[in-house]
């Protein structure tokens, strides 16, 4: 046992499907008979920005009706915990990590709560529906507002800082995620190389191998299990 106190977190869709958020990839997911290209793509953008403005307007509704969870707050608590150091990176766009409390989240594939000028790169927060008419308060042009998120054939956000952050971890951890969505995935890579500790928590053990330890569940109720151990020393690594 050891107490690890130089931490990284990738969450996944895993961790907000609990909340009452469809993930992409699963059974029901948002991408069942839906072709992302045709809706989250930057090509789809250049060719109809309202048809995607449309899809992500109605993320980003569903997403303003629902809490974060038992797995949020407990990811919280890690992050405001004196004496640990915990670096949160997600892959998703909902902004419940946030309203759990957490004090530093790294959105690499962007945020449903902003808005941003396709022209210039102007980001602001936003609560309704994006309109792409909508005149950019830094550049005022108008017809190229879109939401601030990733979209497939964009490069994701600040990742070359993740990588750098893994790299000097102690812990890494990985929550709701298929490990099949790349840079992301690669981010365990970078731990295990480094020689950090690793571990999957998810509903489905990954078959990846460079995980040192695989902990299977729901969020709600393996998350903050996971934290008290993280906490008091008692993970077995």
């Amino acid at each position: 046992m050891k107490l690890f106190r130089n931490i990284v977190v990738l969450t996944g869709t895993g961790i907000s499907a609990e909340s009452g958020l469809p993930t992409f990839r699963d059974s029901g997911g948002l991408w069942e008979g839906v072709n992302p290209e045709e809706v989250a793509s930057a090509a789809a953008y250049e060719l109809d920005p309202w048809h995607v403005n449309d899809f992500f307007n109605m993320r980003r509704s569903a997403a303003q009706r629902v809490n974060p969870n038992a797995a949020h707050f407990a990811l919280a608590k890690l992050q405001k915990t004196q004496g640990f150091s915990c670096y949160l990176v997600t892959q998703n766009i909902d902004d419940l990590h946030e309203h759990a409390g957490s004090p530093q989240v790294h959105h690499i594939h962007g945020e449903l709560s902003k808005r941003r000028c396709h022209g210039c790169g102007h980001v602001c927060d936003i609560r309704g529906d994006i309109d792409p008419d909508t005149a950019c308060p830094s550049c005022r042009c108008t017809g190229m507002a879109r939401p601030h998120v990733v979209l497939f054939g964009e490069i994701p956000i600040g990742f070359d800082k993740a990588i750098e952050i893994t790299r000097q971890c102690e812990l890494f951890i990985s929550i709701g995620t298929s490990g099949s969505v790349y840079p992301a995935a690669n981010l365990v890579n970078v731990a295990y190389d480094a020689g950090a500790t690793t571990v999957c928590a998810n509903l489905e053990i990954l078959s990846a191998g460079m995980f040192d330890i695989h902990i299977e569940g729901q969020a709600t109720q393996i998350i903050p299990n996971l934290v008290e151990e993280i906490l008091t020393g008692r993970l077995n690594a």
